[in-house]
């Protein structure tokens, strides 16, 4: 997975708010048991606190900037991406919101660019006030994807994924997969309360993967706005490897055997290991949004 070295990158669709003092309020989310049944149940690449019932009810002030981590004073260009974790996750927001833009205009509509908020520990949020626990998520209230960067190496260590640049980017195009279905009103089918391998829950999460592929497909062949020319370069067959791994990592049954010791399909939210990587594929090999139908 290669950038451009000389593309500027936009800083703006980022939001760092790593190593801020959030004022007020205490979430709700916290470690331990809470925690780890919010890993285990759902908002693993999910969307936001709400959805589990963990959000925190009321009003949260934004967290503040901290000048300990900043990425508009270090993620100037691609070769910035090429080396540093966080301005790698600023190209991928990019890139995806490059290709999405490109979409809604070759389909007639316009998009509206939704921003990645980096934080550590806790974060406010309009869906209620989220810590780490929760995983990368997307909140529909404040169209904001939200993300700490530590869920990486859990994902290699706790959930045995081999990681690797593109597994982080698989993440992140997972997550703008929920914003573009939020833009769409497809989000709301999730909500209706049910789970199981055959519910709207799962269809949603399936949907996302696939639209994640789908970007996949065009990124290194969808032009930057700004400079005419792609600002992802290169794209492996290891590359996808490591995403559709990453896929298989957080699949419902491959969570439930690791952390609870049996599989039980009627509490599924997300999908199979095997059902994941599969929409994941078909968006990558088709590369059509139109195909990435998991309500028929």
């Amino acid at each position: 997975m290669q950038f451009d070295d000389d593309a500027d990158l936009d800083t703006s669709e980022v939001k760092d708010v790593r190593g801020s003092r959030v004022p007020g309020g205490k979430a709700t989310i916290g470690g331990g048991v809470v925690g780890l049944l919010a890993l285990i149940l759902g908002l693993l690449f999910g969307v936001g606190p709400e959805q589990l019932g963990l959000s925190s009810g009321g009003d949260e002030p934004a967290a503040t900037s901290s000048s300990a981590a900043q990425v508009t004073q270090v993620c100037k260009k691609g070769s910035d991406a090429n080396t540093r974790e966080d301005c790698r996750i600023v190209a991928v927001v990019n890139s995806v919101q490059d290709f999405w833009r490109a979409e809604y205009t070759r389909r007639g509509g316009t998009y509206a660019p939704a921003s990645t908020v980096m934080f550590t520990q806790r974060v406010p949020t309009a869906c209620g006030s989220a810590t780490s626990a929760v995983g990368p998520f997307y909140c529909p209230g404040d169209r904001q994807v939200y993300l700490d960067l530590g869920f990486f190496d859990e994902l290699r260590t706790k959930f045995g994924s081999t990681g690797g640049p593109f597994a982080q980017a698989y993440v992140v195009a997972h997550e703008y997969g929920h914003h573009v279905q939020n833009l769409m009103g497809t989000l709301a089918r999730a909500q209706d309360g049910r789970t199981g391998a055959n519910s709207n829950a799962v269809r949603v999460e399936l949907q996302a993967d696939c639209y994640a592929g789908v970007w996949a497909r065009h990124a290194t062949t969808t032009p930057d706005d700004r400079t005419g020319r792609p600002l992802l370069t290169r794209l492996t067959e290891e590359d996808i490897r490591d995403g559709l791994d990453a896929a298989a990592a957080v699949g419902d049954d491959r969570i439930q055997e690791r952390f609870q010791g049996r599989v039980t399909p009627e509490s599924w939210t997300h999908g199979s290991a095997a059902q994941r990587q599969q929409w994941f594929r078909t968006g990558y090999t088709t590369g059509d949004m139109a195909r990435c139908n998991t309500f028929r």
